[in-house]
């Protein structure tokens, strides 16, 4: 099973999104951008039994920050922070950490 960041790291992460944001939608957009601009994608993942491949990151009013999962011609967005990651995760999942923090 792959280590999460130390907590340090995170905060560090965190400390570089919201330093110009000042709202909670400021800041949530700025995750939003951050992630989406440093998380490897496309990725396979497992969710449910099922394989799908995360295609994009995006924002929906009322879910939030999503992943965009396909499998085959379906495509769902599913929630960042319950989207099942894998071991080894993909480069910049650290953000996905960071935001979990700010948002727990």
């Amino acid at each position: 099973m792959t280590r999460r960041p130390p907590k340090e790291h995170l905060d560090e992460l965190i400390e570089q999104v919201i330093v110009d944001a000042y709202t909670d939608e400021e800041q949530l957009s700025s995750f939003q951008m951050m992630i989406g601009d440093n998380l490897a994608v496309p990725f396979e993942t497992n969710m449910l039994g099922l394989q799908v491949t995360v295609t994009a990151i995006d924002f929906r009013v009322g879910s939030g920050i999503v992943a965009i999962c396909r499998h085959g011609r379906q495509r769902q967005a599913i929630g960042i922070l319950d989207l099942p990651l894998p071991d080894p995760p993909p480069a910049g999942a650290e953000w996905i950490d960071a935001y979990r923090r700010w948002a727990g």
